[in-house]
Parts: structure tokens; C-alpha cells; sequence
């Protein structure tokens, strides 16, 4: 089920063995699975999306750096 939420903190994910990449401030939409959460959002005509885990998404949102919406 998707969700709306908004990145108000610094989040990072990081693609495959690479560096940690920071996920932009704004809104962001949300859909968890049994493992991971994938965030998708839009700059511009710029497209993105991220997957992280599910335990990393839930610190992020314990910690206040992505607020879910109501």
C-alpha cells in the first residue's frame, strides 16, 4: 500500500556497493513491502526512486527524517 510522506532530515540509501546517495528534502511517496520500503519522488522532469530496508526506513521515520503524512 503507498503512502505519502516527506524527507525532512538527511536520508541516505545506497545502490548496490556504492556510496551512500542523499535523498533530496520534500515529498516523497512511500510503499512497504515485507523487507524494504521503495521511495519515489519528482524534481523537475527528473525522476527517482530509492529501495532501503525496512529497518533503515523505520529509524529514518522513529528518528523525525521523514515524516509520514496523516
Amino acid at each position: 500500500m503507498a503512502q505519502t510522506a516527506h524527507i525532512v532530515g538527511k536520508v541516505e540509501y545506497r545502490e548496490g556497493d556504492g556510496p551512500n546517495i542523499a535523498i533530496r528534502p520534500g515529498p516523497v511517496k512511500v510503499e512497504t513491502g515485507l523487507n524494504d520500503a521503495t521511495l519515489s519522488w519528482v524534481d523537475e522532469e527528473t525522476r527517482g526512486s530509492a529501495a532501503m530496508p525496512l529497518a533503515d526506513f523505520k529509524r529514518y521515520v522513529a528518528e523525525g527524517k521523514i515524516t509520514l503524512a496523516a
